[in-house]
């Protein structure tokens, strides 16, 4: 039976591994698009009808712009390395709410949500696009098809050890799963999950500069970040998301990077 459980995440790996685009590495999709992608967009249209839209003010017009940007910077991004055809099953949406929480969000297939509360944060335009950029960038890099892989394959692996475990007494058994459960989420889910965070503050930052905003601006929107929480947070290592010191080192370290890639899209001059 432990064999066979073994076998059978072997297998569960090898058979759902796709190359991404904008990370070029293998990731797990346990749930196809032709899956993922409904439940998002019905997921999407019900927070819509339960929460405060707001149309038409400057503020909503400003999200709708930079979203749309950041969508054409993706699709030139795409064309450019071959890729076209990627977002074919994207339905691009961009909604501003009337939320005091200080976040954003894009689920997969391109549907995105800003809170009012993060607009103070991101100050101006650009700041909205480090944001904006940072939030597709999950979307691109199928970060939600990974999280969900990767916490189907834990639940497989926990199994796993409770089969192995069953002939020991009960307080040795609860031992080995406690064990399993802190090790595999500290030493796997959390770095798999600030993993990605690395990945999007990259891809969001060339997608961002090659939509012509200055990719100088979200080291900037960050500082204003661990302002606004009055830089508290738990230890890197037991967070889901870098540190913010290690954030904005990060960001600084990228934003020439992200220009000269902007270049190659005859973008010169950043907004």
């Amino acid at each position: 039976m432990k064999n066979q459980i073994f076998t059978f995440l072997i297998f569960l790996i090898g058979v759902s591994c796709a190359s991404n685009p904008f990370t070029g590495k293998k990731t797990m999709a346990f749930m196809p698009n032709s899956q993922l992608l409904p439940m998002a967009f019905a997921q999407y249209d019900e927070f819509l009808t339960e929460n405060k839209v707001l149309k038409g003010t400057s503020d909503a017009k400003m999200i709708t712009r930079v979203g749309q940007r950041i969508s054409v910077a993706a699709e030139r991004w795409l064309d450019a390395n071959n890729h076209q055809g990627y977002l074919k099953d994207y339905k691009w949406e961009y909604n501003l709410v009337d939320d005091e929480t200080v976040n954003a969000w894009c689920m997969p297939g391109g549907k995105i949500v800003f809170y009012t509360g993060i607009l103070p944060i991101a100050e101006n335009e650009a700041g909205v696009a480090a944001i904006m950029g940072h939030e597709v960038a999950h979307a691109l890099a199928n970060h939600g098809q990974q999280r969900m892989s990767a916490g189907m394959l834990q639940q497989a692996a926990a199994v796993g050890v409770a089969v192995a475990t069953q002939e020991k007494s009960s307080s040795e058994q609860a031992m080995w799963m406690q064990a399993f459960a802190v090790g595999s989420s500290v030493g796997g889910m959390l770095p798999f999950s600030r993993g990605h965070e690395a990945e999007a503050d990259k891809i969001g930052l060339y997608l961002s500069a090659i939509a012509g905003y200055n990719p100088d601006e979200a080291a900037l929107l960050w500082e204003r970040m661990k302002a606004n929480s009055g830089g508290q947070g738990p230890p890197e290592f037991l967070s889901t998301h870098p540190s913010n010191d290690s954030r904005i080192s990060n960001l600084r370290a990228l934003s020439n990077q992200a220009k000269v890639e902007a270049r190659k899209f005859g973008v010169t001059s950043f907004r």
